[in-house]
């Protein structure tokens, strides 16, 4: 079962292009970044896949030169299949594992720019770490996540509902049967995640309990990565950190949590590990009087997210029956898993071709304590975001936000369905993305 993405359109798009860069596609492992490769080749006549980690004979081609030719003619003879500009699809998987076919794109864009070639690997970052200049203005390169809660429904064969979702505004009334429906999916969402391997399960069986079977595989697996990140940083280190991020999801980070073993150097140093691993997003502190958000930060005050709400929800133990039936997910942890689900959704539901920045504002004065939980930039608006885990909830934090920063309007994202009330548009939670795309 293959699950239709966002990206496919963009891989369609670079495709048609009359000559192109080398694509990579990038992102943390078993998002779909090969699934999506292997979906696009069915479109040339001849598709070639070379998997650096499954069969490290290829690696021998690129140590004799890096001349695009030569590689080609080797490759073709290996696997027994013409590699032809315009008709081959060559895929590099895992590409991390061999340092000279990485420094090879660049010459693939210099002396075949009409040959179709995209590289991806589930560590990718820390090996262009080690080349950061390899490719610049040579190479492409795309950013790949978990599923987001659109392609969730377009998984669900809910195309209707999808359609309907994207018409919908604050200022035109949005038929109840329909938000109701679109609250369920989204507590399912959250539970099942984006993890492709857990979307397909419910797919195929709507089992959720297999589905909890599954987080527990991919939790392993990560765990299990931990030991590739860096010689000297032990996997156990990292682990007590990776568990640190999720039991302070939706808070500012703190270095002093319990039991820490690990000075503040060495937290910083892993944190910034699992973030080029892709399990861990930034919410910077900004200060937000000006656009970019980013030239105002506090890089000491940073809030953290973990890369899945069902990762999240099955590390913490949640009760997941709750998370269905209840209106309000206070009850549940505290509302982290709304924050969390909107973060993601931001980062999703951006540009596919930059690496997305998250910043928050924060007031700590005496005796006024404020917090809007995300601000972003669309063209040239500052639009402050507050989630609500439920339905109520005051909003002291978003009027001091739009007084002090003299702005029109901000945006509340809640359970609710959508309105509009004084200076603020009340958006629902399963509409993340209609703050990006409207």
């Amino acid at each position: 079962m293959y699950l239709k993405r966002k990206v496919d359109i963009e891989l369609e798009n670079w495709k048609q292009l009359p000559s192109r860069k080398p694509l990579i596609i990038r992102g943390a492992r078993q998002v779909g970044k090969s699934s999506s490769v292997r979906n696009l080749a069915k479109h040339f006549k001849y598709f070639v896949e070379i998997n650096f980690d499954a069969d490290p004979i290829y690696a021998s081609v690129f140590e004799n030169g890096l001349n695009p030719a030569a590689i080609c003619e080797q490759l073709s003879v290996i696997s027994n299949t013409p590699i032809v500009e315009g008709e081959t699809l060559l895929f590099f998987d895992e590409i991390q594992s061999c340092i000279p076919a990485i420094s090879s794109l660049r010459y693939f864009y210099e002396k075949m720019p009409n040959l179709h070639l995209i590289a991806a690997g589930s560590l990718l970052e820390f090996a262009l770490s080690e080349i950061p200049s390899f490719g610049v203005g040579r190479v492409r390169s795309i950013f790949m996540y978990p599923l987001f809660f659109e392609e969730f429904l377009l998984a669900n064969n809910e195309n209707s509902l999808i359609e309907a979702l994207n018409k919908a505004t604050t200022a035109n009334p949005f038929p109840e049967i329909f938000h109701q429906k679109l609250k369920t999916y989204l507590k399912k969402f959250l539970i099942i995640g984006g993890m492709p391997e857990a979307v397909k399960t419910y797919i195929a069986n709507g089992d959720m309990l297999e589905v909890q079977r599954v987080l527990d595989d991919l939790i392993l697996s990560i765990q299990a990565d931990f030991a590739k990140y860096k010689v000297r940083v032990l996997p156990i280190r990292i682990r007590e950190v990776f568990d640190a991020v999720v039991l302070q999801v939706g808070t500012k980070f703190g270095y002093s949590y319990p039991n820490a073993t690990l000075n503040n150097a060495q937290i910083k140093e892993t944190l910034v590990l699992l973030e080029m691993a892709g399990l861990v997003y930034f919410v910077t502190h900004s200060a937000s009087n000006g656009i970019p958000l980013g030239a105002e930060i506090n890089s000491k005050k940073r809030k953290i997210l973990i890369f899945d709400t069902g990762i999240f929800q099955r590390i913490q133990g949640l009760n997941i029956a709750q998370l269905l039936i209840e209106d309000d997910f206070n009850s549940v942890n505290k509302g982290n898993i709304a924050e969390l689900h909107v973060g993601l959704e931001l980062i999703k539901n951006s540009s596919c071709y930059e690496k997305t920045q998250l910043y928050y504002w924060q007031r700590e004065a005496k005796n006024s304590q404020a917090e809007v939980d995300y601000v972003i930039q669309k063209q040239d608006k500052i639009i402050p975001i507050e989630v609500k885990s439920g339905t109520k909830g005051s909003m002291q934090s978003l009027y001091l936000f739009l007084e002090e920063k003299k702005l029109d309007f901000g945006i509340r994202l809640s359970l609710e369905n959508f309105s509009d009330m004084e200076k603020i548009k009340i958006i629902p939670l399963y509409a993340v993305g209609n703050l990006l795309t409207k």
